[in-house]
């Protein structure tokens, strides 16, 4: 296993005991999905079917059936602790007379518990990061669109928590934090998995601090935590965890301690398919890193 592998049994233990708190803390995840819903307004498509990816407690697929109010969508996370929040959050008025309720899928992303060819959009708001794979996972995100279908979503750059990850440096042995993918190396993967015309682009969002202890806090409460092969297994000494408050306090900026997010945004269409003389379709395979 390599040190950078996501554990999946903590990731999904993690973000069901986050679900209580997690809409109160997840600010830039709920803005970072207001600036994706305000992408659609470019897009002219009004899909049937769509999954929401990485639903989490369902506040963006609610917004999706704003959205798109006869769409049949379907609710997929992880973590059962996330789809429980989701069905408590839905009123009562939807549950009682919606001839559409949305069902809610516990399910990997690696692996979608989905029909081939059976959605017109796919979104994803901040859970592609959670894969071990990302090559395979686009092509299992290719597999269940249509032709013609969408693909659209965010998730982190490498840049993200830098702060915090150059405060750890040198600390010990271990991760601390986990690794993610360049929007170029994502935009390449896009293509191989048969995606057509991809577009990506990033921007930086800085969230300010008034100590380390409410950065943890606030990644803790939405669910984020060191889920690496290579994370330590027991708590970090004191003199180390001196080391990383003073390493950290280096860069307090006008008494605030930043907290900076590479967010990472894209979008592909799934393209009829390329056919060879006798009428046989031509698939990618996928490929690794």
């Amino acid at each position: 296993m390599n040190e950078f592998d996501i554990d999946k049994r903590a990731v999904r233990r993690a973000f069901s005991r986050a679900a209580l708190q997690y809409d109160a803390a997840a600010v830039m995840q709920r803005e970072v999905c207001r600036r994706m819903l305000e992408r659609l307004d470019y897009i002219k498509q009004k899909p049937a079917r769509v999954l929401d990816v990485g639903s989490g407690t369902g506040w963006g697929t609610r917004q999706l059936g704003e959205r798109y109010p006869t769409a049949h969508i379907v609710a997929l996370d992880m973590a059962i602790g996330m789809l429980h929040a989701a069905r408590g959050t839905s009123s009562w008025w939807s549950k009682l007379f919606s001839t559409k309720a949305t069902p809610y899928v516990c399910g990997d992303m690696e692996a979608l518990p989905v029909k081939s060819q059976s959605m017109d959009m796919v979104w994803s708001n901040f859970a592609l990061q959670w894969c071990n794979d990302l090559p395979a996972t686009f092509v299992e995100l290719q597999r269940v669109l249509k032709v013609d279908g969408l693909l659209m979503f965010s998730t982190f750059g490498p840049d993200t928590l830098k702060e915090l990850r150059s405060a750890f440096q040198g600390v010990d042995g271990h991760n601390h934090l986990n690794r993610f993918a360049d929007m170029h190396d994502i935009g390449d993967m896009l293509v191989a998995a048969g995606f057509g015309d991809p577009v990506m682009d990033m921007e930086y969002i800085t969230l300010t601090y008034s100590d380390v202890k409410s950065v943890m806090q606030d990644l803790r409460s939405i669910g984020a935590h060191n889920a690496t092969a290579g994370r330590a297994t027991g708590m970090m000494g004191k003199n180390a965890w001196n080391r990383v408050l003073e390493n950290y306090e280096r860069l307090r900026r006008d008494g605030k301690l930043p907290a900076t997010f590479e967010v990472i945004y894209g979008h592909a269409w799934k393209p009829q398919p390329k056919t060879i003389s006798d009428g046989r379709a031509i698939i990618k395979t996928p490929f690794k890193l």
